[in-house]
């Protein structure tokens, strides 16, 4: 390939790159929009943003020779601009064969992406439905007041001024206007005035500029909302005027004080939010250098603590303009990367409708909180273990429809899926309204297949744990979908990888429920610098609530748990951090030590008793998985401004760790524990 060619070839390739990216971000909002179509929202609003999202697909799917692409989403938009006119009415059965056509659509556009061929009788079924419902659709209705006076339907044809100035760069991305033309001709009749003026001399002109204007004068009976969907993909690389001229509406201008005397002007300026696209791995590096900058930052404000402030001033002052100005880059850059996890929950309605069609089961998905934002290498990773869960809960929670009916339940089953922010970390759960779980043939099943000793008493928490068991199932038929013991496991071993955790509570016969607590991020945390003995811990601000001496009246033994600490009415248990990672020449007495009253999404308030409080701090999470390995009631790892590793704590562990060995039954240190905080530090 000669040079010329494979510059030619690389703009294709990156387009063709954009064009995908930009149809995932369609087919969710394609996919939430339907969702909310299926749930009651059946407003003009809801279906226009239904159409905008096929056209678009549909628009650049020609662009690529993605014939099949073109085919199916012109009919899709044709039934859905049907639907718009009011020409066909939104059923449950239309609304039914939408959905089924918007899955159908996502299975195409991927197999554009990846250059498959799908077989010649893919969703043929599906766009032989939607011809024979346009087929059947007459003509609309004799409309009442218009709901708006820019979108409603002209009864007859109207001529319409448009100004179309692209911007300079316009031609470079791939947009072509006599594209734009042949368009607006199958719209109406067009007259075509061209401005040359800004054509510049023939040794002055660059052949990837937009030099040209048009002035359309365009004769249509489709309504102006028909007219800027031609000039969609132009929207923010163009000045565009659309003005009827064959109306006592048309455009004006009106002074700020004749308002209230004036027709409003009907002009579409198109003034949309600018945005750029930027590759992963470019914000990842721009994250780790965002990353040794705070840490370089951290230990400039170190050094800068020695130097006497009357001598040095301005040298001080400059480090805190330093400190804060890394903070607020830090925070800029982390929100970059954040994303709702909205792009994840968008693929689930899917997964339950196709199961649920299987298993003969009437199950409907209810998401909430889709906008909670988390790191986006965290979002990337949830996709595995929430299709695991919701499988999970459709094939062994949600009864068929006559067992819920014969258990006094409704014959449609309810999954929930919501995502919230908790103490810093995001808390995604998945519930439903099922069977729950059978704790006696979970144990039964645990005990035959010896994964359990015979006289092992356990709580009602530790029999809904074994589902986690790696080979684990009590399923009773070997299925595509379940009773290979593969699944709950592979989503524990997933959601711990990224540092998170998953906790099950159940009720049989009512339901189950199963929460992710993940964290926001991966990357840089606010933490607050602790000392137990010799060695140094984080803990991450969101999760304390107070810090506290207290009087030894305020401290009680309790018998086989340890000692409580009486605060305000409250009784919160109390975990020695020395004697969780077995650290000597520290302060056993929390008297003399500090108490850190800190919020567990499973333990409620806990007490973490430290030496000494160092101060706070921003500090860059090191994986301790990659340089050491996982290490329980750990999370990560950072380096602080003396150039020392400190340990990053998990908090809401500390806690299930010190139920294992409380003061009266205390392993010594070359039992089987954490190995000491001094050797994971050398070893981070």
């Amino acid at each position: 390939m000669s040079v010329a060619s494979e510059q030619e070839a690389y703009p294709v390739a990156q387009f063709r790159k954009t064009y995908f990216e930009e149809c995932a971000e369609l087919l969710d909002a394609l996919q939430s929009n339907l969702e909310l179509l299926s749930s009651g929202q059946e407003d003009d609003e809801t279906l226009h943003a239904i159409f905008r999202s096929v056209h678009s697909i549909k628009g650049g799917a020609g662009a690529f020779g993605c014939t099949d692409l073109v085919a199916f989403s012109h009919t899709f938009e044709s039934l859905l601009d049907a639907l718009r006119d009011h020409k066909i009415a939104v059923t449950n059965d239309i609304k039914q064969l939408l959905l089924r056509a918007s899955d159908a659509l996502a299975d195409i556009v991927n197999a554009a992406r990846l250059e498959q061929q799908l077989a010649p009788s893919f969703a043929v079924d599906i766009r032989t439905a939607m011809q024979h419902v346009l087929q059947g659709a007459g003509p609309a209705a004799e409309p009442g007041p218009a709901p708006a006076a820019s979108d409603a339907k002209p009864l007859h044809e109207q001529t319409y001024r448009i100004r179309f100035r692209p911007h300079t760069e316009m031609l470079k991305k791939a947009n072509e206007p006599l594209l734009l033309i042949r368009q607006l001709r199958k719209l109406g009749a067009l007259a075509i005035d061209v401005d040359c003026s800004a054509l510049p001399a023939l040794g002055a002109l660059d052949p990837e500029a937009a030099y040209f204007n048009w002035t359309f004068t365009l004769e249509t009976a489709v309504p102006r909302s028909g007219i800027q969907d031609v000039f969609e993909f132009v929207e923010d690389d163009c000045d565009l005027q659309i003005e009827l001229l064959e109306s006592a509406t048309a455009a004006v201008e009106v002074a700020p004080g004749d308002a209230g005397s004036a027709a409003a002007p009907v002009v579409a300026a198109v003034s949309l939010a600018q945005s750029i696209r930027v590759d992963v791995d470019k914000v990842d590096r721009l994250v780790n250098l965002v990353g040794e900058l705070v840490i370089s930052q951290a230990m400039l404000t170190e050094q800068g603590l020695a130097l006497p402030a009357d001598k040095y001033p301005q040298l001080i002052q400059g480090i805190e303009a330093l400190a804060q100005s890394a903070r607020e880059l830090q925070e800029s850059v982390m929100a970059i990367r954040a994303q709702p996890v909205k792009s994840v929950f968008a693929r689930m309605p899917r997964i339950v409708r196709e199961l649920a069609a299987v298993l003969g089961k009437e199950v409907r998905i209810v998401t909430s909180g889709e906008m909670t934002e988390i790191d986006k290498t965290v979002i990337e990773q949830l996709n595995d273990p929430l299709t695991h869960m919701i499988r999970n809960a459709l094939d062994h929670g949600i009864e068929p429809p006559a067992e819920r009916l014969a258990a006094g339940k409704p014959r449609q089953g309810t999954i929930n899926l919501s995502a919230a922010q908790r103490s810093g970390r995001i808390v995604i759960e998945v519930s439903d309204d099922g069977r729950g779980i059978n704790r006696d043939k979970v144990l039964a099943k645990a005990r035959a297949r010896g994964l359990v000793p015979a006289g092992a008493n356990l709580s009602d928490d530790d029999i809904d744990n074994l589902i986690f068991l790696p080979a684990f199932s009590t399923a009773e038929v070997i299925s595509n979908i379940s009773g290979r013991g593969v699944g709950m496991d592979v989503v524990k071993r997933n959601v711990q990888a990224l540092g998170g955790r998953i906790s099950v509570r159940s009720r049989f016969g009512h339901g189950s429920s199963f929460t992710l607590s993940l964290p926001l991020t991966l990357a840089v945390v606010d933490g607050m610098v602790v000392s137990v003995g010799r060695e140094t811990f984080i803990i991450p601000l969101v999760a304390i609530v107070e810090n506290l001496r207290p009087l030894p009246a305020d401290i009680h033994p309790v018998v086989g748990r340890g000692h409580v600490l009486a605060l305000r009415g409250e009784y919160l248990p109390l975990v020695y951090l020395h004697r969780v990672f077995s650290i000597g020449d520290a302060i056993g007495d929390p008297c003399r030590g500090i108490v850190i009253i800190v919020q567990s999404e499973s333990a409620g308030r806990v007490g973490i008793v430290v030496d000494e409080l160092l101060g706070q701090q921003q500090v860059v999470v090191k994986s301790l998985e990659a340089n050491y390995e996982p290490v329980d009631g750990i999370s990560g790892a950072t380096i602080l401004g003396n150039g020392r590793v400190a340990l990053i704590l998990d908090v809401a562990r500390l806690h299930e760790i010190d139920m294992r060995g409380t003061p009266e039954r205390l392993p010594s240190p070359e039992q089987s524990r954490p190995e000491s905080a001094k050797d994971l530090t050398h070893a981070a």
